[in-house]
């Protein structure tokens, strides 16, 4: 088992597993949560995905990681306290879809990946990237897999305390990063799986099943699992808890069935 690679691409911060072959091997990117594990480096030790003969490139979400302001998260909190949607969830994901294609370019520069289509993996706010990727890009992908993921970014909002003041502008992107609306587009694009833990919150759980019915996908359903796919404070790597090992050994399956050379 080689040990995690770490570097930047066009300025991401990333966690790379490589395969135990030699030589070009195909590339899945993943996007890690905001809840625990909440950076590049925890979501690799949460969902590494041994033994799948591919790199396994885990890219930093904004403000997370190694981009944290100050060492914490208290800058990404107070941009919740100003406007949840507007100044934090909207923009972390929007940002995070637009550096993927330098990203990308840069991996493929850096590690010996195949130039063929790549998978895809998203869990929480990360779902929303992988989402944009598979119904707003064009860069062909292979297979692409979401955990507790942000299908619908109201039902995100919908989290956080009191009612949200939507305006034109905030229904605009909000609606933007309705993925059930492009759930056409998606299921045309590439092999989907669902993991959604039965334990997650209600709007998530039912977007979740909402998605697989209107694309085909899918369905791994996660018994007792919530949220969270590791324990607080989730920033560092941290042992693998025995339902994410579930969600891990799910992914690996699924990726390794879809692979291409």
């Amino acid at each position: 088992m080689h040990p995690p690679i770490t570097g930047t691409a066009a300025g991401v911060p990333f966690t790379a597993l490589p395969p135990a072959g030699e030589g070009p091997a195909p590339l899945v990117l993943t996007w890690h949560m905001l809840d625990a594990p909440r950076s590049d480096a925890a979501f690799a030790a949460a969902l590494p995905m041994h033994g799948l003969p591919a790199w396994r490139v885990h890219l930093g979400m904004p403000m997370c990681g190694a981009r944290m302001v100050d060492g914490s998260m208290d800058a990404g909190l107070a941009l919740v306290r100003e406007d949840v949607l507007m100044s934090f969830l909207y923009p972390f994901a929007k940002q995070a879809a637009e550096e993927f294609p330098a990203a990308l370019a840069s991996i493929r520069e850096q590690l010996p990946v195949g130039d063929g289509p790549i998978g895809v993996l998203g869990g929480s706010l990360g779902g929303a990237v992988a989402l944009q990727v598979l119904a707003d890009m064009d860069v062909p992908v292979f297979a692409g897999a979401l955990v507790n993921a942000c299908i619908r970014m109201r039902s995100v909002v919908e989290l956080f305390p009191g009612e949200y003041p939507y305006d034109a502008e905030s229904e605009k992107a909000v609606d933007s990063m309705d993925f059930l609306a492009k759930a056409e587009v998606i299921a045309g694009r590439a092999p989907l799986l669902v993991v959604s833990g039965e334990e997650d919150h209600p709007g998530l759980r039912a977007d979740a099943l909402n998605l697989v019915d209107a694309t085909g996908a899918e369905l791994l359903s996660i018994p007792g699992l919530a949220h969270p796919l590791a324990d607080e404070p989730g920033i560092e790597p941290a042992p693998q808890l025995p339902r994410t090992r579930e969600v891990d050994a799910g992914l690996t399956e699924w990726f390794r069935r879809h692979l291409t050379v």
